[in-house]
C-alpha cells in the first residue's frame, strides 16, 4: 500500500490509515508510517513488557514489535496478519494488526474527542474518533502506547537539569499541545529552565484564537513572543497554525517552533516551507529550550 501520500502544506488535513483488530476499526496518521509488511517471526525479549512480542530485523534494521491487542486488553495476536512499521520520536516500531483496510483523507475539524462510546482501555490511548459513513474509526495515541510500555522514550526532562541554574525570563511563550500530560510536562520543563510567562492551549485553533484575542486588544507583543506547537492536534494542526502566523504580515516575525514526534525528513521539509523557525523531535526538551533561547534572546 502506498503510504507516501503527500498533502499540501497547511491545509489542516491528514491521512488516516484504517486497520482492524478483532473486527473493530482503528486509525493511525499516515505520516507516522514507514511501510506495511506481512507478519514476520519475531525473537522474544526476556523480561520484556507483556505488549512487546519481540524483535526482528528486516533489511538489517532492528525493530521492536508491539501487540496492539494486548495494549487494548483484547487478548493476544496470533502469528499472522500484518505489521505497520512506524517511525516517530526517532524510534522504529512495528505494530501487529489483523488487517489493513485503506486510507482516508480527513480534516482535523472532523475528529471527535473520545467519549462514552469508547471503552476504558481504548479511551486512555485514543486521541479521537472519525466517522466514515456509518463506521467509527478510533485513532490511537501511539506515542502514549510506546511511552506506557517504555517510559524512557518520553520527554527527556533530565536534559533540563544539565542546563544548570538559569535566570528567570518573563518572555511570553504560547504553547499548543493537545496531550494533557505532554502539555503539563512542557510547561513544567520550561518553567524549570527559567521561562515562567507561559500560556498553554489544547490545539492550534485555541492558540490561534488566543493570538487573535490579544491582537484585538492591542496587547499581542506583551503576550506572545514565541509559539511552540505540536503537529497532530484536533480542530487545527500545527502546520496550519504555522501557516496562518507566517502568512500574516503582522505576525510573521513571531518565532514558531514545531515540537513534535513527527519531525522526520519529509515533515521537516513541510515545516520549512511553511516558515517554521525551528523543528525538534519531542524527546529533545533540552534542545527545545536552547532553540527558544536562540530565538527570543534579542527580545529579552
Amino acid at each position: 500500500m502506498d503510504t507516501k501520500i503527500l498533502l499540501e502544506n497547511g491545509t489542516n488535513e491528514l491521512e488516516i490509515l484504517e486497520f482492524v483488530l478483532n473486527g473493530n476499526s482503528y486509525g493511525i496518521n499516515v505520516a507516522k508510517i514507514r511501510e506495511i509488511i506481512n507478519y514476520q517471526e519475531v525473537t522474544p525479549v526476556p523480561n520484556a513488557h507483556p505488549s512487546i512480542e519481540g524483535i526482528f530485523m528486516p533489511r538489517d534494521v532492528m525493530i521492536t514489535a508491539i501487540d496492539l491487542k494486548n495494549c487494548l486488553q483484547k487478548g493476544q495476536s496470533k502469528p499472522e496478519g500484518l505489521f505497520i512499521v512506524t517511525n516517530f520520536n526517532k524510534l522504529d516500531i512495528a505494530f501487529h494488526v489483523d488487517q489493513v483496510i485503506g486510507i482516508h483523507r480527513v480534516s482535523w475539524r472532523d475528529i471527535i474527542k473520545p467519549g462514552s462510546t469508547v471503552s476504558t482501555a481504548e479511551d486512555s490511548i485514543s486521541t479521537g474518533i472519525i466517522k466514515i459513513g456509518e463506521k467509527l474509526i478510533i485513532i490511537l495515541d501511539f506515542e502514549k502506547i510506546v511511552t506506557d510500555i517504555s517510559p524512557d522514550t518520553g520527554l527527556k526532562v533530565d536534559e533540563i537539569d544539565e542546563l544548570g541554574v538559569r535566570q528567570r525570563s518573563h518572555i511570553p511563550i504560547l504553547i499548543a499541545e493537545d496531550s494533557v500530560f505532554l502539555n503539563k510536562m512542557i510547561v513544567e520543563s520550561l518553567k524549570k529552565a527559567g521561562y515562567d510567562n507561559l500560556i498553554h492551549t489544547e490545539n492550534g485553533q485555541e492558540a490561534w484564537d488566543t493570538i487573535e484575542m490579544f491582537r484585538r486588544q492591542g496587547t499581542l507583543n506583551e503576550h506572545v513572543a514565541c509559539v511552540i506547537t505540536d503537529i497532530e492536534m484536533p480542530l487545527m494542526d500545527g502546520h496550519r497554525l504555522t501557516k496562518l502566523i507566517k502568512d500574516d504580515d503582522e505576525l510573521k516575525d513571531i518565532p514558531v517552533v514545531i515540537f513534535s514526534s513527527l519531525v522526520n525528513e519529509e515533515m521537516r521539509k513541510k515545516g520549512e516551507a511553511l516558515g517554521a523557525d525551528a523543528q525538534l523531535s519531542k524527546p529533545e526538551i533540552g534542545n527545545l529550550v536552547k532553540e527558544i533561547d536562540r530565538l527570543v534572546m534579542n527580545n529579552d
